[in-house]
């Protein structure tokens, strides 16, 4: 394979060379506007949504039975019990009707908004579905050749305090723990003038204080930062030509619902409604309002300017990176809804561009009733299994590693400001609980970064470690925000982007194995280093699945990754320059194992039980690239893909897994395709892209991330300044792609008939680094 690998790299540099030949950049891609989804018949229920967004707004709009419904979700809701929770729900009515015929919703990809038409002559009516990217406000647009009435309701399942049932508690922090009555308390709504108010204020008491007295921090609880408390959120409806219309009530999906609702003053050929959502802390209401009804009325006003902006913001966006396969061939080839699954998940997370707060892996913005994913569990429109504020780090990575080949850099400011503000809490934990340097991030983490309750145990064993999860599955998970530190190096390498303020944060993770290894090492001897000098990383971890590890591979490989990453920044003054080279000196080497007498990459050097069915034995080759195509030792990683029997045994292409990738990055055309194909193939829902729930929950976008992944690794991969053009891309697929590289590089392609037929890498100087792979 090694030998079959070098006689390729020889000819694709030959095939590169003649690239220089193409000029001229490609326009606009034409290929978007085949992507958008259109239904021609109304949804039976909120599971068949369409999702649509911007900014940090997220909503899912349908039209069921003559009536369109739309949630409304904006980063950053989080309650007492660190759910996040909905804004809510708004209705519309129209009198007359204009959907019982003609019907069809589209999702304008390029416009970012959705678009609902029907009836025929003067009845023929369009509404208009987009989000302000740069104002948290919801535009809903009626244009019509007839005069129509409108009602338009805002719904609420949240108008009365609700007692959790105990599967409805894993939306929150509280999970499976019964001991006591968990409560969502009831928003404030009401109606001020034309407007319908809402609003829902955190009270003092949240799960953050259960968490300070179980893991024993209630004497430090002053020195931590607790980002629930004095949390405020909610919006303001208003509509041009409407007036109060008075109160409901309902039940949709078993779920009681109170209703406030605005009417038409008159009848009219034009009707536009604005929503404006705002998330806040330690602020006034009297503020809070102010600040939302001048949102409202600038939404208004200036709505042309608005939704100019917003349009050239998405086509920027669209502009920057996509992939499409066979676009000649339509949607009934299941190639091409590959990379129309992948534009349409790309377009699900850049709803969430400019949010405070990550996108979650499990639904994102774009949750719906959780009747419609799993019937036993009889809860509200903010049900998410998972938890709301809480991270489970090894399903997060995957929603923010593609977007750096997606030229999405500025969108993973979010998940890189989650780690750097729980530094604080996470560096304090370490210190209170062990007496030395380092943020001792754990898998299962809090928005205030702390293990999740639950998770570290109610139940805890006599004796144990105060810093440890009593749980079989989470115990020394400590490594996994060594991606995300990844991640902020490579945005730098990728998009020149500035990473001074996230230094503490890199440098904070690597010296707390440093300190904690060798801590943890004076307690059972003398010695802090092996006999040869090296740190013994035991007890460990080797993701959730090998536990009480030696020396496992996933963690040497993300210290090793991330310390020469950080050295290589040039940013380390001559002291820290030398302890990260003895550092790295410090670092056990990788372990082998042996199948069938093949060298293989091991999960670690040894381990004690097997918890789960993850293949950290492949980590070396994701996330950390220390193996794979145009590498050394690519056949040993090759033999840990086709022999290992644990990583056999756990092949699967559902939710978070990633054999799609490993055989990417391994340069295996048939693999990366099968597994690639089964995992960004049609959802088994409406909207093609709403996968899961997997693991976890529907929308799964661990899932749809993972599989953006494999796609890009498929057509480009780096080594060093080194870029090898289409290494896994099986030649019977064409494609258009645009995809980003580092060294602030762009790469553009065109694949016909199983050739490169055209090429365009900015800046042109990088053109010479190119290696043409293509089969």
């Amino acid at each position: 394979m090694v030998e079959r690998y070098s006689y390729i790299m020889k000819a694709g540099l030959l095939c590169s060379c003649l690239m220089l030949l193409v000029a001229a950049s490609f326009a606009q891609p034409k290929e978007l506007d085949q992507m958008n989804p259109i239904w021609k018949t109304q949804s039976k229920n909120a599971s068949e949504s369409m999702p649509c967004g911007g900014g940090d707004i997220g909503l899912n709009v349908w039209v069921e039975q003559g009536e369109v419904m739309i949630y409304l979700s904006q980063s950053g809701m989080f309650d007492e019990n660190n759910a996040l929770l909905k804004a809510g729900r708004l209705r519309l009515k129209l009198f007359p009707n204009p959907f019982n015929e003609n019907f069809k919703q589209e999702l304008v990809l390029k416009d970012g908004a959705i678009k609902i038409s029907g009836g025929n002559g003067p009845l023929a009516t369009t509404l208009t579905v987009w989000v302000d990217v740069f104002h948290p406000v919801v535009h809903v647009e009626m244009a019509s050749g007839t005069k129509i009435n409108t009602v338009a309701s805002y719904e609420s399942w949240r108008q009365e305090d609700r007692i959790l049932t105990r599967k409805e508690n894993s939306a929150n922090s509280w999970k499976w723990y019964n001991k006591v009555s968990v409560i969502t308390q009831k928003d404030q709504i009401g109606f001020d003038k034309n407007t319908v108010f809402f609003y829902h204020q955190n009270k003092d008491s949240s799960v953050f204080d259960a968490t300070m007295r179980q893991e024993g921090l209630l004497a430090y609880k002053d020195q931590f930062q607790n980002p629930l408390k004095g949390k405020l959120f909610g919006g303001l409806m208003q509509g041009e030509n409407m007036i109060l219309a008075g109160r409901d009530s309902g039940i949709y999906a078993q779920t009681k619902f109170g209703a406030w609702q605005l009417k038409s003053k008159s009848p009219s050929n034009q009707t536009h409604l604005v929503v404006a959502l705002n998330t806040v802390s330690n602020t006034s209401i009297g503020a809070f309002q102010n600040k939302l009804q001048q949102l409202a009325a600038a939404a208004l006003a200036n709505r042309n300017k608005q939704e100019e902006d917003a349009k050239n913001w998405w086509r920027q966006f669209w502009n920057r990176s996509y992939v499409f396969i066979n676009s000649n061939k339509g949607q009934e080839d299941e190639n091409w809804q590959l990379s129309r699954n992948y534009q349409l998940f790309r377009y699900m997370l850049g709803c969430n561009a400019l949010g405070k707060s990550p996108t979650k892996f499990n639904g994102g913005l774009f949750t719906v009733d959780p009747v419609f994913t799993d019937s036993s569990i009889h809860g509200t429109p903010d049900h998410r299994n998972w938890g709301g504020g809480l991270h489970t780090a090894q399903n997060q990575r995957l929603v923010y590693w593609p977007m750096l080949k997606s030229g999405d850099a500025d969108m993973m400011k979010a998940q890189f400001d989650f780690y750097l503000h729980a530094l604080h809490n996470a560096e304090l934990r370490t210190r209170i609980y062990w007496n030395h340097a380092g943020a001792s991030f754990t898998e299962q983490l809090e928005n205030f970064g702390l293990p999740n309750v639950t998770e570290y145990g109610w139940k805890r064993p006599a004796g144990i470690d105060p810093g440890l999860e009593a749980n079989a599955w989470l115990e020394y998970c400590w490594d996994t925000s060594l991606e995300f530190c990844e991640m902020i190096l490579q945005s730098k390498l990728y998009a020149g982007k500035n990473i001074k303020e996230y230094l503490p944060l890199i440098e904070s993770c690597l010296v707390f194995f440093d300190e904690h290894y060798q801590w943890m090492a004076k307690q059972r001897g003398e010695q802090p280093l092996d006999a040869k000098g090296k740190l013994l990383l035991y007890p460990g971890s080797a993701t959730e699945t090998f536990k009480l590890t030696t020396n496992a591979n996933s963690t040497i490989g993300g210290l090793r990754t991330v310390t020469q990453s950080l050295l290589h920044t040039g940013l380390l003054d001559v002291g820290k320059t030398a302890y990260y080279k003895g550092f790295l000196q410090r670092l056990p080497d990788l372990s082998f194992g042996n199948y069938l007498g093949h060298t293989t990459l091991a999960p670690a050097q040894k381990w004690e039980r097997v918890n789960n069915v993850e293949s950290p034995q492949l980590y070396p080759v994701f996330p950390w690239g220390i193996y794979g195509v145009g590498k050394p030792g690519l056949d040993t990683a090759i033999n840990t893909w086709r022999y290992d029997t644990f990583a056999l045994k756990f092949r699967s292409h559902v939710g978070w897994k990633q054999d799609n990738i490993f055989a990417a990055r391994l340069g295996l055309v048939e693999e990366a395709k099968k597994w690639n194909t089964l995992k960004l193939k049609n959802s088994e829902r409406r909207f093609p892209a709403f996968w899961g729930p997997g693991f976890d929950w529907v929308p799964d976008h661990n899932w749809g991330g993972s599989g953006m992944i494999g796609l890009q690794e498929m057509l480009l991969q780096t080594n060093g300044r080194k870029i090898y053009l289409l290494p896994s891309w099986p030649k019977e697929w064409d494609t258009h792609f645009k995809l980003h590289a580092p060294y602030q590089t762009t790469v553009e392609a065109r694949v016909q008939g199983g050739k490169l037929v055209e090429l365009i890498v900015l800046p042109k100087e990088r053109m010479k680094d190119v290696v043409n792979l293509l089969n």
